[in-house]
């Protein structure tokens, strides 16, 4: 089947689709209440796309050959050009290719199970058409990012993911938390897009005076021999090379994405939206983007070894400091999204140690059990919702309460005399915070049953998809270290750590929440109940996928690794890898392997110790144990209060003290003051109009004779 047709087939229906219900439910009210229509409709806009990614995918090296040398595998759909200015030339071009589609599979696989999960969470949501309308028009920006064969239009999906991200954080914006989260979200993207920006300039302006005309961004042009000579010959600011700038720039900006330090404030903010959207995010599409740009960058991103090395300390930084964090926190989505934190900063490591084609393995495996762990999370919050809604009408917690979260709770619901067991924790019951929660394994075995799959998964137990996609990044990073790189045994060592906090803390996340006795008020009469099918199913293929996955990634040592050969030039794709001397040998790796395995089981061993066993108690001890630290994780290392205090306040402050009397007094003053004087001089010209008929007749002479009298003498 033609190409073209093929790519449109992938790209226009969720586009038109979130026109359609958008539109309808706009102008026609009737509409909003046909949820099956809204949801059906939506999730067949994107699970088509996913069909046609198939078709192309097992296809792929029927109709493809292999790039050789620095040409690009794969096929550009050129549809038309959409601006030509001087020496710019860019054309709506998308690509096919074993990246971008192993991209597209997981974009819209995961995502159609995330629409069909959304018809039931969000059932009798009065903006249930809306919603649907944003979820496809997310999955149209992220298509547009990761099918574009060049910088622009991938730019225009980056930045269609950030509008779409703002619309869906801030989905429930009558709460004024949601609506500062989504606008904290916008705000924390834009740095990070200005920085791309300057990128893309820096690419023009040196690949155009190298004499590559004319220049669209495409990567052909990008990975030529040319384009790549002249950004690592060209010195710039501080006598770093172009290349060094651009991928610098570049890693800024997909730390804003993929939320990495110093950008990550943003993402467990972003839990203010419906569980969906932060299984969409954090799972499948927005977070990958700075991932996805630097792997299909790779060619650029070895030209600057210093901003290699840069990438991967940071990612080991921003993984160990989430995964501390999450360990202290109480609210299950916020434990989820730290540790999405924690995760995307395993894939910088790999990033970081020239590994890229490792970084996308672990984005596939991270997209299949993270999205199980949300979307569970979401079945748990469902259900524990209406065990809040029981308690309020059988009046064992008081019906009106304020706001969701620990530590934020109203102490008056602490002494509610109709309680029949007191919470434990002061103030309302959140149907969020696990403290609530426990023994929920024996009311809803399959949400636990997947949860429990997909904990394993990420925790890197044997067999399990984060098993291999873990280890592989661990071993690339003991790898380059071997080779005399000191930097790198860093980012092992710290990798090691943060592997066992994972497990500890997703094993404390599990036990807390579905072992042990149920922890809210009478829970001998109050029971929780099962999602229906449309929740579950997802979970269910998700679970699947989360042990199964790694399987195509596995180690040298067991066997070939498919995502090796499909991604790599090596292998005939399109990223390339950071090629070392000094192998290492099986047995070391056989020995890498069992540290992995250890470390995993031993961290959840340990959890299980510690909350199975114990319960809150464990809490308890840790707080103990910890000391002050404890309460700097608990705060997030206070980087909200510091970025409040030396940019937010400053800025705000200094527009109130600086910038308001300057609007009020000369800008507004400008603006009135030619209000005013065009009032006066209205209000003397008024004055001619007197309404007398002789007056008129006069001035009418008056003008005739002034007018003969100019004719006549000059």
């Amino acid at each position: 089947m033609d190409h073209e047709l093929l790519v449109r087939l992938i790209l226009l229906p969720p586009l038109l689709m979130a026109a359609f219900n958008g539109m309808m439910g706009l102008f026609a009210p009737g509409y909003r209440t046909k949820e099956w229509v809204i949801g059906g409709l939506a999730t067949a806009a994107v699970a088509v796309p996913f069909v046609v990614t198939v078709m192309l995918f097992v296809g792929f090296h029927a109709d493809h050959g292999a790039g050789d040398g620095l040409a690009l595998p794969g096929e550009a759909v050129r549809y038309f050009t959409w601006l030509r200015a001087g020496d710019l030339t860019v054309d709506f071009t998308y690509r096919i290719d074993q990246l971008s589609l192993l991209m597209t599979l997981i974009i819209t696989g995961v995502g159609s199970l995330i629409h069909l999960y959304s018809v039931g969470y969000m059932h009798k949501d009065p903006g249930f058409y809306r919603f649907f309308a944003y979820l496809n028009l997310f999955i149209f920006a992220m298509l547009n990012l990761v099918l574009g064969d060049n910088l622009v239009v991938l730019f225009l999906g980056w930045e269609g993911v950030g509008l779409c991200s703002y619309l869906l954080i801030g989905f429930w914006f009558t709460n004024l938390k949601n609506s500062a989260a989504a606008n904290k979200a916008f705000i924390v993207n834009r740095i990070g897009d200005f920085a791309f920006l300057l990128a893309l300039f820096l690419v023009f302006q040196t690949v155009t005076a190298a004499g590559t005309t004319p220049f669209g961004f495409s990567y052909d042009a990008m990975f030529s021999a040319e384009s790549l000579a002249a950004l690592s010959g060209t010195t710039g600011l501080f006598g770093w090379s172009i290349a060094t700038w651009v991928v610098l720039l570049m890693f800024i900006g997909a730390t804003g994405k993929s939320a990495q330090i110093p950008l990550f404030v943003w993402l467990p903010d972003a839990m203010a939206g419906p569980t969906p959207v932060s299984a969409l995010i954090h799972a499948a599409t927005m977070v990958t983007s700075g991932l996805y740009l630097l792997a299909r960058m790779s060619p650029v991103v070895l030209l600057a070894p210093g901003v290699m090395a840069v990438i991967g300390i940071v990612g080991a930084l921003t993984a160990l400091m989430a995964a501390t964090i999450a360990i202290t926190q109480n609210d299950i989505k916020k434990v989820l999204a730290y540790s999405t934190v924690s995760q995307l900063g395993f894939m910088f490591m790999a990033t970081g140690v020239g590994a890229f084609y490792v970084a996308i393995f672990h984005v596939m495996t991270h997209a299949f059990f993270k999205g199980c762990l949300f979307l569970g999370s979401g079945s748990v919050i469902h259900a524990m919702h209406h065990v809040e809604h029981e308690l309020e009408h059988k009046g064992l917690i008081p019906s009106h309460h304020g706001g969701h979260g620990a530590g934020e709770h109203d102490s008056e619901a602490h002494q509610n005399p109709l309680r029949s067991d007191p919470l434990p924790y002061d103030g309302p019951f959140d149907a969020q915070d696990m403290r609530t929660m426990g023994g929920l394994r024996k009311q809803m075995k399959w949400t636990a049953g997947t949860f429990l799959v997909s904990t394993l998964a990420i925790a890197g137990f044997p067999a399990f998809s984060g098993f291999f996609s873990k280890d592989e990044i661990l071993f690339n990073a003991f790898h380059l270290a071997q080779n005399d790189t000191g930097w790198a045994w860093i980012v092992w060592v710290v990798g090691l750590a943060t592997a066992l906090l994972t497990a500890i803390y997703m094993g404390r996340c599990y036990f807390l929440t579905f072992e042990g006795q149920p922890r809210w008020p009478g829970a001998l009469d109050v029971k929780a109940h099962e999602s229906p099918w449309t929740i579950t199913f997802p979970l269910v293929v998700l679970a699947v996928l989360s042990f199964a996955g790694g399987f195509i990634g596995l180690p040298e040592v067991l066997g070939d690794s498919w995502i090796h050969h499909w991604l790599t030039r090596e292998g005939g794709g399109p990223v390339s890898m950071l090629e070392l001397e000094r192998p290492v040998s099986h047995s070391v790796e056989w020995g890498l392997l069992g540290l992995g395995a250890a470390i995993a089981i031993g961290g959840l061993l340990f959890a299980w110790f510690r909350w199975g066993r114990r319960g809150l108690e464990a809490d308890r001890r840790l707080r103990s144990f910890l000391g002050g630290l404890y309460g700097l994780f608990s705060r997030k290392y206070y980087v909200d209060e510091l970025y409040d205090g030396a940019i937010v306040q400053p800025i705000v402050q200094g527009s109130r003290q600086g910038l308001a009397p300057f609007d009020q007094r000369v800008v507004d003053g400008a603006v009135n003051g030619t209000g005013s004087l065009i009032r006066s001089l209205a209000g003397s010209l008024r004055r001619l109009q007197t309404g007398a008929v002789q007056s008129y007749a006069l001035a009418l002479v008056l003008g005739v004779v002034l007018v003969v009298a100019v004719m006549l003498f000059i």
